[in-house]
């Protein structure tokens, strides 16, 4: 259907405005006589979007550099001109000029979903409003993270009991006395209950289940062409974001009325943005946490579901590779009290664990690649990128490049056994130097509990090992990840 829609949007309603609007915007927006990069922009308005999108990012990416360069390549996707910087050094000469050379950038689906503007209802705001908003949004989400600590160690310390507890709850819910289970619609129901007891101080069962669904969509509508018709991706996902939105103004209100009453402890994100206020002593609109809180939750959900599911994946297929994680998680249990939690000292056991997980995301990254504008012109491998160009940086360069990963198919935590068996800048799943994803640790210690609790309860086998991986720049099992458990062991 959307790709219909597509087909008909570029050839028929735009091809000829296109071709006159692109050949006078070429010698400005794209450099004009510079060297740029090898590459090609691809068709005109779509550019190489669709390839992009529906012929899997990693490939998009691969294809190229053997095509043109394995440095660095030109594109444009997602209606920009965009340099894709490759390799370790890549890696590294990003990382190190963050705020230097660049900047954040939002993919446009993302900017029209992610909105924090007054405009009247049903109208699209101008684009200035949105570029305002976003960075306005920008700022306030690093100052209200980073400001109270929320993700820093030992604030995490004091969650993790709660993320424990949650986490054996819903297996007993969902699990217990099941033959064959999903295991993505699971992960997908935890990872976001964590997410709101985390951010928003609520783990209503009934109010999650309601969100998880449309998160899915929103998080699909992130990456994908905005066409808002009726059937189309993006359409959906802004029906899904509204709800959203919807249900975040009920549960703020709830909350504001608590703290009025002075019956809400402060121990969530939501509380503090409620009670923040700006320097002329505003607070926020309720619009605007509405929308930052929405864009956290999608942070902490959709890409910790996915590591935790092809840990399902690829473990439920290896048995000597699940010996090893329940040993190391039988020693944890064995130190611990009936009853008692998990704590910081029990997750620094967890090292096998972890080195699992690693492989896992090497092998199936959660988040393909994120976006940066270019602040200023810039040389790089001996091409310029243009000011107001975006890059695009992405894991795929190196994980699966047999230069850094011998036998780069094959699934072997051992790699991760000692630091120094591959260059830096070749494994960097969560990115690096000031822009390093600052959910870290708060998805390493929701990912780690989950395991201590999963394998201890049951054994399992992947139900189809074939099944296909759909999605473009999230991967997701086609069926779900259909699982057979074996209780106890």
């Amino acid at each position: 259907m959307e790709f219909f829609f597509i087909v008909l949007f570029s050839l028929a309603s735009l091809f000829f405005f296109a071709l006159i609007y692109r050949a006078g915007r070429r010698n400005t927006t794209s450099g004009g006589n510079k060297n740029l990069p090898p590459g090609s922009f691809g068709w005109p308005v779509m550019g190489e979007t669709v390839e992009f999108l529906y012929g899997k990012p990693e490939k998009f990416v691969f294809d190229r550099m053997k095509k043109y360069s394995s440095d660095i390549f030109k594109t444009r996707i997602l209606g920009e001109d965009t340099a894709v910087i490759c390799g370790p050094a890549g890696h590294k000469f990003l990382f190190s000029n963050e705020q230097k050379l660049f900047t954040v950038f939002r993919p446009h689906p993302m900017q029209r979903l992610f909105h924090s503007y007054k405009a009247t209802e049903g109208s699209p705001p101008p684009p200035a409003a949105v570029e305002e908003g976003l960075k306005a949004i920008k700022v306030e989400e690093t100052k209200i993270i980073r400001t109270p600590g929320f993700l820093k160690p030992e604030a995490l310390i004091q969650y993790l009991g709660k993320m424990d507890s949650i986490t054996q709850q819903l297996l007993h819910d969902h699990w217990d006395g099941k033959d064959v289970v999903k295991a993505y619609p699971f992960t997908k129901s935890l990872t976001l209950t964590l997410a709101c007891r985390f951010f928003l101080g609520t783990d209503h069962p009934e109010r999650i289940a309601r969100l998880v669904g449309n998160f899915d969509k929103v998080t699909v509508g992130i990456h994908s062409i905005i066409l808002n018709l009726p059937g189309t991706i993006f359409y959906k996902a802004n029906v899904a974001a509204a709800a959203i939105r919807k249900e975040l103004r009920a549960v703020i209100a709830e909350r504001k009325e608590a703290i009025s009453g002075g019956g809400a402890p402060m121990r969530d994100i939501l509380s503090h943005m409620i009670v923040a206020t700006d320097p002329t002593g505003k607070y926020m609109p309720e619009a605007e946490i509405a929308d930052k809180i929405m864009g956290m939750l999608i942070a902490g959900y959709s890409t910790v579901a996915t590591a935790m599911t092809f840990f399902m994946k690829y473990v439920g297929e290896r048995p000597d590779i699940y010996k090893k994680i329940l040993e190391e998680q039988m020693e944890v249990a064995a130190g611990k009290k009936e009853g008692e939690l998990l704590d910081w000292e029990d997750m620094q056991k967890m090292k096998y664990s972890w080195n699992v997980m690693y492989e896992v995301m090497r092998l199936t990254p959660p988040l393909q690649g994120t976006f940066r504008e270019a602040l200023t012109d810039f040389t790089y491998a001996g091409y310029t990128i243009p000011k107001g160009w975006k890059v695009y940086w992405t894991v795929s360069t190196t994980n699966m490049n047999p230069k850094y990963f011998p036998d780069p198919e094959k699934f072997d935590p051992s790699r991760y056994d000692d630091a120094n068996t591959f260059p830096p800048f070749t494994f960097v799943p969560f990115g690096g130097g000031p822009r390093m994803c600052p959910g870290k640790e708060y998805a390493r210690l929701s990912i780690l509990a989950f395991i201590h609790n999963v394998v201890r309860r049951f054994e399992w086998e992947v139900v189809d090992p074939k099944e296909k991986v759909e999605g473009d720049m999230m991967p997701a099992p086609q069926k779900g990840l259909p699982i057979r458990l074996h209780h106890g062991h």
